[in-house]
């Protein structure tokens, strides 16, 4: 559409899962193939287009490269906003494709109310978020009978000492490698203890793809040890024990804990 057509475009905030293009929706896909313009972020985004062009999908939308690295930002927040309600105003139907799910640390839901600010007709399509499909690729799952009832997901950015619980609450920590010895040390000195299972699991569905297991006592060292990069998902609490690839002995020292509390 255009500008003369007499009519504003439509705004789609759509998530395009963890990178991997069979994670993205149905309903995300045919928002691509009928955009006139695509706005993407460089996480999990951009791989989710190869993916689709390797596999014979054609998209006929411009793509305008908005992406981001830790520390860069080329394309602030409020411009990317911006650029959604121009591209809109101008009757161009617009697809905003962001890595994982657009409300979950996605500012998602910053865009969503700049555009209905501007009168926008806005469409949100879910996606597959990495806080839940990357542990999935190590078998962790973040709630487990006899073992976790409940998780909590949070920015590595953020500060977490008021992420409450034990070892039975998992926490899921997204962006968390900057930050990661901070966490450990106060997630460590609470409940959970420093032999609290942990797992990174780095660049989740991606050609870097790999896990690292420690405790909250020993992490930090072993990711400096082995240059853990982000995108990586941070797991922490005893479900890590699940994963088949998990070492024998934070498995083994799991058990001998249950066996030591039931003799109590």
């Amino acid at each position: 559409m255009s500008e003369a057509d007499g009519r504003e475009g439509i705004v789609t905030l759509v998530g395009a899962g963890p990178g991997d293009a069979g994670l993205l929706t149905l309903r995300g896909l045919r928002a691509i193939e009928s955009a006139d313009v695509i706005v993407a972020d460089r996480l999990g985004a951009r791989g989710v287009l190869d993916g689709l062009v390797a596999d014979g999908v054609t998209i006929r939308a411009e793509i305008i490269d908005v992406g981001k690295t830790p520390g860069h930002h080329p394309v602030p927040q409020d411009a990317i906003s911006e650029l959604l309600v121009e591209l809109a105003l101008a009757g161009r139907d617009v697809v905003r494709l962001k890595g994982g799910d657009p409300f979950i640390f996605g500012r998602g839901g910053e865009e969503l109310l700049r555009c209905r600010a501007a009168g926008l007709q806005v469409e949100v399509v879910p996606g597959v978020t990495s806080a839940t499909s990357v542990p999935a690729i190590a078998s962790i799952p973040l709630t487990q009978r006899g073992l976790a009832a409940s998780f909590t997901v949070v920015s590595g950015h953020d500060q977490i000492a008021d992420v409450g619980g034990g070892r039975d609450h998992t926490v899921v920590l997204l962006m968390g490698v900057g930050t990661l010895a901070h966490s450990a040390h106060v997630l460590g000195a609470g409940r959970r203890g420093g032999d609290c299972p942990v797992a990174i699991v780095e660049d989740g569905y991606g050609p870097r793809q790999r896990v690292t297991f420690g405790t909250l006592q020993t992490i930090a060292y072993q990711a400096a040890e082995r240059k853990v990069r982000n995108p990586a998902v941070v797991v922490i609490g005893d479900v890590v024990t699940v994963s088949p690839y998990a070492p024998a002995e934070l498995v083994d020292a799991l058990h001998d804990d249950s066996e030591r509390k039931a003799a109590l």
